[in-house]
């Protein structure tokens, strides 16, 4: 008998399908409209057949089914009339006479199969229509492609291509406007002329674009804030795997670092350094809407900007979650015109971009020999000529041809009422490392609209959903057994799959024979009787977890109305939320992989869920006014956010079956092995006020001011509410009279800021005092619970403080290039932190207090260029950063620890008060003993050994505290994990319709731990540096001598040995494209067709021994460079085309 016990699906069946409601509903809605607003001109024949049907809906269905298109006026009354029409293989004429017959409405045939209808009284206004050409160009006369050519006060349009040209149909008084992101708007009438060449002038270049500011929008020539801004056009030219990946090394004072090349892998983000101890991910907002987890889910395709808020100055209206930077997503909307469909694609392969340099099995037994002699132990291998090279485990998990694939549609649309913007994308992704059980894939839906009722109401709404599959079955930075660790630790001399009669006949082979792992053709996987614990062999390990799977489903919407009731004041609504659901599905089989890796037992299905819901309201309100000189605008607003989050979990322990595929719960078995758990957070609630001041004077002089209050659950009644306000002004020298004309400085902005952002990143309730179970003891013949103090009351508990201090110039100079300088200071305030309290004190975990303290300093610069000469096109967009973080208040500790070694309780890194950060903490070495007399003369002042345990090919530890021993007090800081430096440039070329880009970024002044071996495991395998070791006098100065009872802890001591320069220049993409000339497309009714060729990760220049320099901060930051294995970065090459219909 089996019983059903649909756990996902029982959860959130009903929410799930209430969206799939609103998805079908949404989606004909929208192409309804697209229906209504404009119909596909493509077609090869003219047959209709219809019955009382609108004429103008008849002319739409010849569009579709003729290579013809109609141009006409929607207001015209005939063109709503409904007839009876057949036409069977007519020819165009011939169609329309018998159409337009017995109504009001006649026809003129223009070239390109354009057809004009119009009324019969106006047939003589229609030879004022004219064929227009033109070529548009920039200030130093360079074409412009890409520019916007629209009729005024119609929805007719058309684009200039590569060599700036364009042609339109209109009347011949017709005023055409140009338009074209960073140069100014122009109108000109068209006065008869069939030629008109237009030149735009730039508009500040990208000091004028418009950028996303938090409630609004500003032009970036009177912004006074920090703010970075990557644009779609950056997103198009170079495809990214996770949006992240479009900041990094493109946005100064962001630190990016992938977590690890795992497929699906998050990145860390730090936005100008480490905020604080608890938290320093910054605040993701999506379309108004602040979302959980990241922004992963999210299509590359669908962005139209991504603004980074890096100082208080701007953060400030978003206070609470504000202090570690804010990241703005805005996605595409659609435009005004016909209908317009995007297909974009590509597809690729991926292989590691390196493999470490391990001993094969001769050198791993020539040096097991030479440790194990050393030790007194004698020689383990007697005759090294039966080894030759042995297993390479790294080729038997990595895949060289790992499948990368992306594929986009898109629909955008629309007239003067409506517009709407609606997608599809797929994303898949094999792992190079077990891909079988290392892959990610995603499913993504998003349908934008906006509406405009009336001159003064509109409204719109932002719908996506997001499915994501991972199987990420192993830890991507961990050396506890997973596929990867054991393939750098595991020796070269067991074989893969043991095939030899004599070795099957030896345990474990015979005693466990039914548990051991075995491949496809019934061949045991080897067991290592050389190197133990959690090494095993990973191609066993990835059998045991074949089919483990976590899961996603995400939706994130936002609906608005807006209504003006006077011009410049604008009241507006919205509602959003963010709704996810994921959980994981896993299966234990029964298995032997080594005596302490094995399930003998019971088999285990495991199913969770979990669901998160963010949901916001906000209600604002804004005038715009100028009056004179003086322009300014004002904002105020409302906000409410509420939180929640539950899960819940299942086992079924004892299963019949022993593989992923056979597993389910729909078995019987006993009720005592049905376990089951789950958890219901407390929910979380915000309630906001903010408001926001904006003025200049002539363009000259600017002002903004912001305040914000914030209010949230996590404090108490005296606290609950903290002010963050911020203000910074600007002064636009360029606008002055005494500016000099004829200066090659044609734009500059002085600017400053300060301001004061917020943090509550902890549990709710840390502020009261709580009480929990400790044992029962009996009363009156009865066994009754007692109580005692979980923790300590602190009704004093409060935000934490982040104020910033900004400082910068904006230039644009010699016409071509823009330049960028900031200056900022950040500091970090009533950080919380649990400090140590005695144990009088009687509770079991010490209070929440706000008493630590952080500061960053840094400098960032943006370099811009961008000029074309005659059919040749250059531009250049760099940026570098230094950062230095320091600790400088931990209260009445000094430092915190973490990140200890696998071999001993020495801590690898801390938190300390006057260093950076989580910095590397050990012992300096100061070379190696070259011989015993060496030894014999480190001594004190006593004339006592320092090292008494130290022979030569030991390393020399330094006595930093001189009490002549060496013990813990001669440790000391080594380096700091976070980069001093990070640079990121992209290099452009066009040339008629070919492209090339290239986009590098780096990092400098970082240390990482190299930990990849496994210290406490004296067998583990080495990398190629140990055939470099101490053997006798004058051999070696950095690598000791190999010795299995490691006397001086040469090994096993956290020291500056572990220590690698993790500084790094990446050539991140170089592409290759192909814009095919329009005159090719026309033919086919294609507005534009791209193809390119894209390499990924081709060459690191890095001193870094390690599979990668780039090591995010996993583990909560702790983690953050410390390399126990990192999963390497992919090598990829791509192709992928582009077209647009």
């Amino acid at each position: 008998m089996k019983k059903n016990v649909p756990l996902r699906g029982s959860v959130h069946a009903n929410e799930f399908l209430k969206f799939l409601l609103v998805m079908k509903l949404a989606i004909l809605l929208t192409l309804f409209t697209a229906y209504q607003v404009q119909a596909s001109v493509f077609g090869q024949s003219i047959n209709v057949n219809a019955k009382q049907t609108e004429i103008k809906k008849i002319l739409n269905s010849i569009e579709r089914n003729g290579d013809v298109r109609f141009l006409y006026n929607y207001e015209l009354a005939s063109l709503k009339t409904k007839v009876d029409f057949k036409a069977e293989n007519l020819p165009l004429t011939a169609a329309l006479d018998k159409l337009f017959v017995n109504t009001e409405l006649t026809y003129k045939i223009l070239d390109n199969n354009l057809v004009v209808v119009l009324a019969k009284g106006n047939i003589a206004k229609f030879a004022d229509v004219i064929k227009v050409t033109g070529k548009i160009t920039g200030d130093n006369n360079e074409p412009l492609s890409g520019v916007s050519v629209l009729v005024k006060g119609t929805n007719k349009g058309t684009s200039t291509d590569n060599n700036g040209v364009y042609t339109i149909s209109t009347d011949k008084n017709a005023v055409l406007v140009f338009s074209y992101i960073g140069y100014e708007s122009k109108e000109v009438s068209v006065k008869g002329e069939q030629v008109v060449n237009v030149k735009l002038t730039l508009s500040a270049k990208i000091l004028d674009q418009v950028v996303v500011v938090g409630y609004g929008v500003q032009r970036k020539s009177v912004v006074t804030g920090a703010i970075a801004s990557v644009k779609a056009k950056d997103l198009e030219d170079m495809p990214v795997v996770r949006l992240e990946d479009a900041l990094k090394g493109r946005t100064s004072g962001a630190t990016i670092y992938s977590n690890s090349g795992q497929p699906g892998a998050a990145s860390t983000v730090m936005i100008r350094g480490v905020t604080s101890i608890n938290n320093f991910d910054p605040l993701y907002v999506v379309d108004g809407v602040p979302v959980a987890g990241g922004i992963d889910y999210l299509n590359a395709a669908d962005i139209e900007s991504i603004e980074v808020l890096k100082d208080a100055a701007s953060a400030a209206i978003y206070g609470t979650k504000a202090a570690s930077g804010v990241i703005l997503v805005t996605t595409k909307k659609g435009k005004s015109g016909a209908l317009q469909v995007n297909v974009a694609s590509y597809y690729g392969v991926q292989s590691p971009a390196k493999t470490l340099k391990l001993l094969n099995a001769t050198e791993y037994a020539a040096l097991r020999n030479e440790s194990s002699a050393a030790a007194g132990n004698g020689i383990l291998f007697p005759d090294l000529s039966t080894f030759g090279k042995g297993t390479d485990w790294q080729n038997a998990i990595f895949n060289n041809d790992a499948k990368i694939q992306n594929h986009e549609l898109s629909f955008s649309g629309g007239n003067e009422k409506s517009t709407f913007f609606a997608s599809f994308g797929f994303f898949k992704q094999e792992g190079i490392v077990a891909p079988s059980i290392s892959n990610y894939q995603r499913f993504s839906v998003r349908i934008n609209s906006a509406h405009k009722v009336t001159k003064w109401l509109n409204f719109g709404e932002n719908l996506s959903y997001a499915y994501t599959k991972s199987q990420n079955n192993f830890d991507a930075n961990g050396y506890y057994g997973g596929p990867l660790s054991s393939a750098v630790n595991l020796d070269p001399i067991t074989p893969i799959i043991i095939t030899d009669p004599t070795v099957l006949a030896q345990n474990p082979y015979v005693n466990h024979a039914s548990s051991i792992v075995k491949d496809a053709k019934g061949n045991p996987y080897g067991i290592s009787p050389y190197v133990g614990q959690e090494m095993t062999n990973p191609a066993a390990y990835i059998q045991t977890h074949q089919g483990n799977y976590g899961w996603g489903d995400k939706i994130v919407a936002n609906t608005y109305i807006e209504i003006e009731p006077v011009k410049g004041l604008k009241l507006k609504t919205s509602i959003g939320g963010d709704l996810a659901f994921w959980g994981s599905e896993s299966f234990n089989p029964i298995y032997y992989l080594s005596a302490t890796n094995s399930n003998l037992t019971n088999t285990s299905f495991n199913r969770n869920m979990n669901k998160a819901f963010n949901m916001i309201f906000t209600n604002t309100a804004s005038y715009t006014r100028s009056i004179g000189l003086h322009n300014f605008s004002v904002l105020a607003g409302t906000e409410a956010r509420k939180m929640t989050q539950f899960g819940v979990g299942a086992s079924y322990v004892g299963l019949p079956v022993n593989s992923f595929g056979d597993a389910s719960m729909n078995f019987t078995i006993p009720a005592a092995n049905m376990l089951g758990n789950g958890y219901e957070s407390q929910p979380y609630n915000i309630s906001s006020l903010f408001g926001r001041v904006t003025y200049d004077y002539d363009g000259k002089y600017l002002f903004t001011g912001i305040i914000r209050r914030d209010g949230s659950s996590h404090f108490g009644s005296d606290n609950v509410y903290g002010n963050f306000p911020s203000m910074s002004a600007g002064w636009i020298l360029t606008r002055e009279k005494f500016w000099p004309a004829n200066l090659p400085i044609s734009f500059l902005k002085l600017r400053a800021g300060y301001g004061v952002n917020g943090n509550d990143n902890l549990s709710p309730f840390q502020y009261v005092s709580t009480v929990n179970g400790v044992g029962t003891y009996p009363i009156g013949g009865q066994l009754v619970t007692g109580n005692s103090p979980v923790t300590v009351a602190n009704p004093s508990l409060k935000w934490e403080q982040t104020s910033q201090t900004d400082v910068a110039i904006d230039m644009v100079m010699f016409k071509d290039w823009n330049l960028t300088v900031d200056v900022f200071k950040k500091k970090t305030t009533g950080m919380l932190m649990q400090p140590s309290i005695p144990y009088y004190i009687g509770a079991l975990q010490t209070p929440w207090a706000n008493i630590g303290a952080m500061e960053n300093n840094g400098i960032e610069i943006e370099l811009g260029y961008k000029k074309k000469v005659g059919q040749v096109g250059l531009d250049f967009k760099g940026n570098v950063s230094y950062l230095k973080n320091k600790v400088t208040n931990l209260g009445n500790t000094s430092f915190l620890t973490y990140g200890n070694m696998q071999s001993s309780a020495y801590e690898v890194s801390r938190k300390a008060v006057g260093q950076p950060i989580n910095s590397f903490y050990g012992f300096q070495t100061l070379g190696i003993f070259q011989t015993q007399a060496e030894v014999n003369n480190y001594v004190n002042s006593t004339g006592a050994l320092l090292q008494p345990n130290a022979r030569p090919g030991d390393f020399k530890w330094a006595d930093l505290n001189g009490d002549g021993a060496i013990t813990n007090a001669d440790r000391t800081y080594l380096g700091d994990p976070t980069p001093h430096w990070i640079f990121g440039f992209t290099v452009g070329a066009t040339y008629k319709d070919f492209d090339i880009r290239i986009f590098a970024q780096g990092t400098a002044g970082s240390k990482i731990f190299q930990q990849l071996r496994r210290l406490d495991i004296p067998t583990a395998n080495y990398s190629t540096k140990a055939l470099g070791r101490w053997t006798g006098q004058g051999t070696s100065n950095d690598f000791p001598r190999l010795i299995d009872s490691d006397p001086n802890g040469n090994f096993s001591n956290p020291s500056s040995f572990y220590l690698e320069d993790g500084s790094y220049l990446r050539i991140k993409t170089l592409q290759i494209g192909y814009n095919v000339p329009k005159k090719v497309l026309a033919k086919a009714k294609i507005q534009s067709a791209r193809v390119y060729v894209s390499g990924n990760n081709l060459l690191t220049l890095t001193k870094y021994t390690g599979y990668d320099p780039e090591i995010g901060g996993t583990g909560g930051g702790w983690l953050y460079s410390i390399d126990r294995g990192i999963y390497p970065q992919a090598r990829s090459f791509m192709a992928g085309v582009n077209f647009t219909f």
